[in-house]
């Protein structure tokens, strides 16, 4: 059995929450609730279901939510929600509906520009202008548990570092509980954007997000939409190993499980991770950082 990487002090600091998107096909919303159960073992504070822009998945978004909640038992699953390319009116409804199903937090997004990532982003008509003002709108509605985004690397349509601060704070100002970072590979990276986060009177929890590298050409893809920046030290690593690719997720698990390690050396205790809605990968690295995993009991479906 491999050592963690943390000793039994550090193991018992840590946190955890994870990230999901709604299936396409009734087998992936099967895979995704067996994959559920299978990360559930490590307690999350959270988890979490993507939402499309302008409610393009909102009825997968629901359904996956509601089975989380009753089928695989995470009475703590966060709704993603999003503001793009609907009334005020619209998005309370949606706020409504996933409330019907047991939902008390929610992750506040402006959400992409109607031609996807990268895209103009445009308020609708009538509708909430940004991420500050949906907090704000959920936080009228009721006495949600609300997460939001953060950019280590800066968002890609903010103007300056410190206008995407100010953007972060406006969301806190509001009643943001924790803010939840994009995917980033360098960590003095994520320590100088929360040096100057606290910096600015900012003092909400700001969890990492982690993403295991599954497949380098696919990440580099992601992150070329998000402003991410992949490190030379990366491609340099797992570029030259696509033909192997037992080999490959290895090398990737533990760049990752060190990633969490480096962080928590840093101060940091709490972890959000990017699934892309498997556990092989993401419980692997779990395991060798050091969360710990609990049995969890068999639901019966209706």
């Amino acid at each position: 059995m491999t050592t963690p990487l943390l000793d039994t002090d550090a193991r018992s600091k840590l946190r955890i929450s994870f990230e999901f998107f709604p299936p396409k096909s009734p087998d992936g919303e099967t895979g995704l609730i067996e994959t559920a159960r299978e990360l559930a073992s490590f307690q999350p504070d959270f988890v979490s279901v993507t939402y499309g822009a302008g409610g393009s998945t909102k009825e997968p978004s629901l359904r996956t939510v509601d089975r989380l909640i009753h089928e695989a038992g995470i009475a703590d699953t966060a709704a993603h929600l999003t503001c793009v390319g609907a009334s005020r009116e619209d998005v309370d409804r949606v706020v409504d509906q996933f409330v019907d199903c047991g939902v008390q937090r929610f992750v506040a997004l402006r959400g992409d520009g109607d031609g996807g990532v990268g895209s103009p982003y445009q308020p609708h008509p009538g509708g909430y202008i940004n991420a500050a003002d949906l907090v704000s709108g959920l936080r009228k509605k009721g006495d949600f548990d609300i997460s939001v985004s953060a950019y280590p690397e800066k968002h890609p349509q903010s103007a300056d570092v410190d206008a995407d601060i100010d953007m972060l704070k406006r969301k806190v100002d509001n009643g943001a509980a924790r803010a939840i970072t994009q995917f980033f590979f360098d960590n003095d990276d994520f320590e100088r954007y929360l040096n100057n986060v606290r910096a600015a009177g900012i003092t909400i929890p700001i969890l990492p997000g982690i993403l295991p590298v599954h497949n380098l050409s696919q990440v580099s893809k992601f992150a070329g939409m998000c402003g991410a920046r992949i490190p030379d030290r990366l491609r340099e690593t797992l570029g030259p190993l696509d033909d192997r690719p037992d080999e490959r997720t290895r090398v990737a698990t533990m760049l990752a499980a060190q990633q969490v390690a480096d962080l928590f050396e840093r101060g940091v205790h709490e972890f959000h991770f990017y699934t892309m809605n498997r556990s092989t990968m993401v419980g692997a690295v779990c395991d060798l950082v050091g969360f710990q995993r609990h049995s969890v009991p068999v639901r019966q479906t209706a």
